[in-house]
């Protein structure tokens, strides 16, 4: 399974990162720079990260968080649904619960259908 260790307003995943990697401490889903509040490293690092793994659900769900964040929702809505696309991966989440990549991708998708409806 695949840990998640943070979000933003609890469905925008942010900082997830698969349990194996845990252990290592290799931060390549940017999960420092998620918590710090460093979105343009932890773009570039996750751009970097999907360069070599273009299909990893973590690596894309925290990208698309961090487009919801700063206000890109096309690009974040797109990452989403692309995500959806692939086939489910369960994830950990930090308070315990187990979570499916394709619910955390659909809760950012409700996040940013919410936004949209509140700027109108």
């Amino acid at each position: 399974m695949r840990v998640v260790l943070a979000s933003i307003v609890l469905a925008a995943p942010l900082a997830l990162m698969p349990a194996a990697q845990a252990q290592v401490r290799e931060d390549r889903n940017a999960t420092t720079e998620i918590q710090t509040g460093d979105y343009e490293l932890a773009e570039r690092k996750l751009l970097a990260e999907q360069r070599v793994f273009p299909a990893k659900p973590e690596v894309l769900l925290n990208l698309a968080a961090i487009y919801t964040k700063t206000g890109r929702h096309a690009e974040a809505r797109a990452i989403y649904n692309r995500v959806l696309a692939l086939d489910p991966v369960a994830m950990d989440v930090a308070d315990g619960q187990v979570v499916a990549s394709h619910l955390v991708a659909a809760r950012g998708l409700r996040i940013l259908d919410s936004a949209r409806q509140a700027s109108r």
